[in-house]
Order: structure tokens, then C-alpha cells, then sequence
């Protein structure tokens, strides 16, 4: 299975916290899955970490890829078809770092690890 993580629950694996449901880490800790990062949660991070809501974030924003190697987790770019469809989505929902990988979970068929029951509204597979 491939399966593309929120930003969050990035930040819940890398950190170990007990927020991330047992369901979530059974599909990040098998090593049969692919488990994605939207570049989308890279700026999503660098942005919080720039605006100081997240500052235990900011190794992890100087080096995003390095991280994600090294836990074995693929990027997944943002594509012009992404960003369509993102700026495409209907709702009222604001949030542009949702937005897309709500998109990219639509474009590229990918169940999303997430606590966000909005995603629900959007026909996605989400894994909490």
C-alpha cells in the first residue's frame, strides 16, 4: 500500500508522540508499504517554524529531505495538476497546506494517515 501522511502525523511519527493511533503506526511501521510525504508538509513546516508556532520543528525544516530518507519515506513533488486541483476543491475550507494533499490523495489514489475528519467530505480514504 502506498499512503500519504498529514503533516501531523509526520511530525507524531518523527517525534514518537502518543497521539498517533496504533492503526496509523501499524501502516508506517510495516516495511511493505510506501509510505509519502507531500513537499506541500515541507512547507507547511518551514512556514510554522519561520513563524515561530513551531520551533522543535526546525532541524527537521533544514533538512526535510534527510529526514525522510532516512526513515525510508518517499517525497511526493507538487505537480501543476495537483495545484489545479487543489485551487479547484470546492468548500469553504481555507487551509492551503490541506488543500493540497487533499488534492494529491485524489490525483494520486492515496489513502491519507490523518486525524482530519474534513478530509472525509472530500471522497478520501483516511486512516486514523
Amino acid at each position: 500500500m502506498r499512503a500519504l501522511l498529514d503533516t501531523h502525523t509526520l511530525l507524531w511519527w518523527l517525534s514518537d508522540d502518543s497521539a498517533l493511533t496504533r492503526p496509523a503506526r501499524k501502516v508506517i511501521a510495516d516495511v511493505k508499504n510506501t509510505v509519502v510525504v507531500s513537499a506541500a508538509s515541507a512547507w507547511e513546516i518551514a512556514t510554522k517554524v519561520r513563524l515561530g508556532k513551531l520551533p522543535s520543528a526546525a532541524s527537521l525544516a533544514a533538512d526535510f529531505t534527510g529526514h525522510l530518507n532516512r526513515e525510508g519515506f518517499q517525497l511526493l513533488s507538487i505537480s501543476a495538476d495537483h495545484a489545479i486541483r487543489a485551487g479547484l476543491l470546492p468548500g469553504s475550507h481555507k487551509d492551503p497546506f490541506d488543500r493540497m494533499l487533499i488534492a494529491q490523495a485524489q490525483a494520486e489514489n492515496l489513502p491519507v494517515l490523518s486525524n482530519e475528519s474534513l478530509f472525509d467530505t472530500y471522497g478520501l480514504r483516511r486512516i486514523w
